[in-house]
């Protein structure tokens, strides 16, 4: 699964992984430490880190089945290079402002909204329809792996260096991506290029093959409201464990390790979940556990208990990666190739767009009524969320083996 043209893409995509996973981390302490950022501030970079797929998130899936897609990726990965390169040589030098900040971040999500839809949509281009669950799934484990390993690394350079060098490590992971990309040998047919294509048939098109879907029309609608629960949730997480229960930098990497590493074990037995159960049943079930964990952060109080804590709710929060994968291999699966793109720019539009609010919602409740009840807010969101879901059509969902067999797409 790990030879040939795959195995270069996932090293590269492990690489730019790691680094983010740390400057993720390293930003937020930044913004706390060295900036002597607000939660709202904080709520307001991140929120500029995603709006860009408020703006242009759905024009990229077309975007991305206009043009040759690894050129797309390889151009995205230059570009990180350069953005997180400025935000760590800024902060050394002292000349790094909260408004710069979020500037540098919306310029990356631009970058990112292209980059996300291609990337998803190549992925097939490289595996076989029926290899793609043990795809995904490898790929889902590694991200929690990077996870894992990603927060401590993150603090133990916060602590030892700065979070500035902590930024440069995502800068250089964006350069070992692009190398491996361009290794990458498999040739990648032109797209179809038609006189009568229209941008906004198309864009509508993606739409609604996505909303009127029997299966992705639910599912699209939890993984909305999911995302916007959990960004109420880890807005000002990292902000409520330094600040109010007092966890040093070191300490909160290893609290966020703990997803990663129950993570790379969900992910692992996500394949297997699936073939005996179907996707929906594991899927519904699984997902109870996403408004359950933050309720054991808001419950914490300072002291030793709170480390505790903290880590048995981001171990819960990690078996959510069971989910992950079997996600991408369905809604991968069931959909036409030349729709791929724009299915997922339309999903994560509304995904990652709906970030930039509540990242800004988070960040101002916990200015003004308190971090643990903007948290809670984004506990009570997943909960109506997965409420819904269990209780949907969803829940019936199968991967078609059929169309995993012989590489063939099926009709919705």
């Amino acid at each position: 699964m790990l030879r040939g043209d795959f195995g270069r893409l996932f090293l590269g995509d492990a690489t730019s992984t790691f680094g983010s996973v740390v400057s993720g981390l390293a930003i937020q302490l930044l913004l706390i430490d060295t900036l002597s950022a607000t939660p709202g501030e904080i709520g307001l970079v991140k929120g500029a880190q995603w709006a860009p797929y408020l703006l242009f998130g759905l024009l990229a899936g077309v975007v991305a089945e206009r043009f040759r897609r690894r050129p797309m990726l390889i151009a995205a990965d230059l570009l990180g290079l350069s953005i997180f390169g400025a935000i760590g040589v800024l902060a050394l030098t002292g000349r790094l402002t909260v408004a710069t900040l979020a500037g540098l971040v919306f310029v990356f999500g631009a970058v990112t909204c292209v980059s996300v839809a291609a990337y998803q949509s190549y992925i097939p281009r490289l595996v076989a329809d029926r290899a793609l669950p043990d795809a995904f799934a490898r790929l889902e484990q590694m991200g929690a792996t990077m996870s894992a390993v990603g927060p401590l690394a993150a603090g133990s350079l916060v602590r030892f260096l700065s979070a500035p060098v902590a930024v440069l490590v995502d800068a250089m992971s964006y350069a070992v991506s692009a190398l491996c990309l361009l290794t990458i040998r498999t040739a990648e047919p032109a797209p179809t290029r038609g006189s009568d294509r229209r941008l906004v048939a198309e864009l509508r098109e993606g739409a609604r093959w996505v909303y009127r879907h029997e299966m992705l029309r639910p599912y699209a609608v939890w993984l909305h409201a999911w995302f916007f629960g959990r960004t109420l949730v880890t807005t000002v997480l990292v902000y409520y464990a330094s600040q109010e229960l007092h966890l040093g930098p070191l300490t909160i990497g290893l609290v966020v390790a703990a997803s990663g590493v129950s993570g790379a074990i969900g992910a692992g037995l996500a394949p297997r979940l699936e073939r005996r159960f179907g996707v929906g049943r594991v899927i519904t079930t699984v997902e109870w556990v996403s408004p359950l964990w933050p309720l054991l952060v808001i419950v914490a109080r300072p002291g030793a208990w709170a480390v505790g804590l903290l880590i048995v709710a981001h171990l819960l929060d990690g078996l959510c990666s069971v989910s992950a994968s079997l996600m991408m291999s369905y809604r991968t699966a069931i959909t036409p190739d030349h729709l791929r793109a724009r299915m997922n720019a339309t999903i994560r539009t509304f995904n990652w767009g709906g970030l930039a609010i509540a990242s800004v919602l988070s960040g101002w409740l916990g200015d003004h009524v308190g971090n643990r009840a903007a948290m809670g807010v984004g506990a009570a969101v997943l909960a109506v969320a997965t409420a819904y879901l269990w209780r949907s059509a969803f829940r019936r969902a199968v991967i078609p083996r059929p169309a995993l067999e012989v590489g063939r797409d099926l009709p919705a």
